[in-house]
C-alpha cells in the first residue's frame, strides 16, 4: 500500500506587498506553484491513496485565485490517478466559524475520486484496497465530545487522519504560538494500533512515532519562517518543504520528498549591537548582505540586531536599508532594544515587558479569524507603536 501524505497547503496565503506582473500577490503565487510541483511529484509516484490532512486553504473565504488553483490541481490528481481515492479533511484554517458559512472544501466533491470530511469524524472504507481511513477533522477535535481514535475492524490497512497539535511535539519558543490549536495527547493517538497516522497542523515534517508523521507545509506560510528553518535543520533538512511518500507493509516506511521552492529564505548571522556605533552596525549588515550567495534579489531575508538603543537605531543608514528592501522580495531588519531588568515586588530582579511589548506579545498569540493575516496585523501594530517611548 503506497500512501501520499500532504497537508497545510494554505492556498491563498498572502504576505508582503510585492505583486507579480499580472497583479497577483507574489507569495500567493509562490504557494500555488509549490502545490503544482507537489501534484506533479505525487502523480509521478502513483500512490494507491492520497491523504490531505487539513488546511487546503489559508482562510475560510479563500481568494478566487486560490479556489481556481485548488480546483485545477485536484482535477489533475483525479484524472491522472484514476480509481485512486483522494481523502481531504478540514483543518483549523478551513473550518467555518458558523453553520451558515459552509465549507469551501465541498467544492472538491465535484471530482469522483475526492472524499471530503468536515465537521464530524467519519470512517471511509475502500474494500478493493482492504483499507479504512478514519478521518477526524479539526472541528471534531475541538467539539465538546472528542471522537475515539480506534481503527475499524476487519481491514488489513487502517489509517488515521487528523489535524491538531500533538502534545510535546511543537517547539516551545514564542515563534510557534500561531500553532495554538486542539491539543492531542500522544497516547490518545494509539499509533501502535494503526497502519499509519497522517497528521496536519505543524508546518515542519517530523515523526511523532515511527508510523505517525506530520508532513509539514508545502511552503513557508507562517509568520515565523525562521523558527521553521531552525526546526527543519534539527530534523536534518535545510530549507526543504514537500510531502511524504509512505509504503505500508509490516512497517511504515516514510520518505520525505522535497520540492523546488520559488525563492530562498536567508536568516543572516545575528549581530550583537551592544556598545556599537551606528556606522559599525551598518558596516556589518553590509558585509552580511554581500556574503549572500547569488545576492539578495528576490529573496526573503532577515537581519537580527540585538541590544541597540533607540538613539543608535535612528542613526542607522536607513537609505541603504530602503535599497535592500527594494532589491529583496522582503528584507526584515529586526533591531531590538537592550533588555532591561527592573526591581519588582520585594526587590527580586524580574524581566518586565514594556507596554508595546505586551501588546505585540498579546497580538502574536490571541485567537483570530482564519482570514485575518496575523503578520499584517502585527506590522500595523508596530507602525502605530513605533513613535512611542518605552514605558514602565
Amino acid at each position: 500500500m503506497r500512501v501520499a501524505h500532504l497537508a497545510d497547503l494554505h492556498l491563498g496565503f498572502r504576505q508582503y506587498s510585492r505583486l507579480t506582473s499580472d497583479g497577483a500577490n507574489q507569495r500567493e503565487t509562490d504557494v500555488s506553484q509549490a502545490f503544482r510541483r507537489v501534484v506533479d511529484d505525487v502523480i509521478g509516484q502513483a500512490p494507491d491513496v492520497v491523504i490531505v490532512a487539513g488546511d487546503v486553504f489559508n482562510s475560510v473565504r479563500p481568494t478566487n485565485q486560490a479556489i481556481l488553483v485548488a480546483f485545477h490541481e485536484f482535477r489533475r490528481l483525479d484524472q491522472s490517478l484514476p480509481g485512486v481515492p483522494i481523502v481531504v479533511i478540514e483543518g483549523n484554517h478551513d473550518m467555518p466559524r458558523s453553520i451558515e458559512t459552509g465549507s469551501i472544501l465541498r467544492l472538491l466533491e465535484a471530482f469522483d475520486g475526492v472524499r471530503v470530511v468536515t465537521g464530524a469524524a467519519e470512517v471511509l472504507t475502500f474494500t478493493d484496497l482492504d483499507l479504512s481511513v478514519t478521518c477526524i477533522p479539526y472541528a471534531s477535535i475541538v467539539a465538546d465530545t472528542r471522537p475515539c481514535m480506534t481503527p475499524a475492524p476487519g481491514y488489513q490497512f487502517n489509517i488515521l487522519v487528523t489535524h491538531g497539535e500533538i502534545k510535546g511535539v511543537l517547539p516551545g519558543d514564542s515563534g510557534q504560538r500561531e500553532y495554538q490549536g486542539a491539543v492531542i495527547e500522544v497516547a490518545e493517538l494509539a499509533a501502535e494500533s494503526w497502519s499509519y497516522v497522517a497528521l496536519g497542523h505543524y508546518h515542519v515534517a517530523r515523526p511523532v512515532a515511527p508510523n505517525a508523521w506530520y508532513s509539514g507545509s508545502i511552503e513557508y506560510v507562517s509568520t515565523n519562517p525562521w523558527g521553521e528553518l531552525r526546526a527543519e535543520a534539527a530534523e536534518g533538512r535545510k530549507h526543504q518543504k514537500g510531502w511524504l511518500f509512505v509504503e505500508l507493509g509490516k512497517n511504515a516506511e516514510v520518505e520525505f520528498r522535497s520540492i523546488e521552492l520559488g525563492r530562498e529564505f536567508v536568516d543572516l548571522q545575528e549581530i550583537a549591537g551592544s556598545n556599537m556605533a551606528a556606522e559599525e552596525i551598518d558596516r556589518i549588515i553590509e558585509q552580511h548582505v554581500l556574503g549572500i550567495p547569488g545576492g539578495i534579489d528576490g529573496k526573503i531575508v532577515r537581519q537580527l540586531v540585538r541590544d541597540v538603543p533607540r538613539g543608535i537605531s535612528r542613526e542607522l543608514n536607513h537609505r541603504r536599508i530602503r535599497e535592500l528592501k527594494a532589491a529583496a522580495l522582503h528584507f526584515n531588519l529586526d533591531v531590538r532594544k537592550p533588555v532591561v531588568n527592573r526591581e519588582v515586588g520585594f526587590g527580586s530582579p524580574t524581566l518586565r515587558q514594556t507596554v508595546p511589548e505586551l501588546l505585540l506579545d498579546y497580538l502574536s498569540r490571541r485567537p483570530i479569524d482564519a482570514d485575518v493575516d496575523r503578520q499584517q496585523l502585527l506590522n500595523l501594530a508596530r507602525g502605530y507603536l513605533s513613535g512611542l517611548d518605552e514605558q514602565a
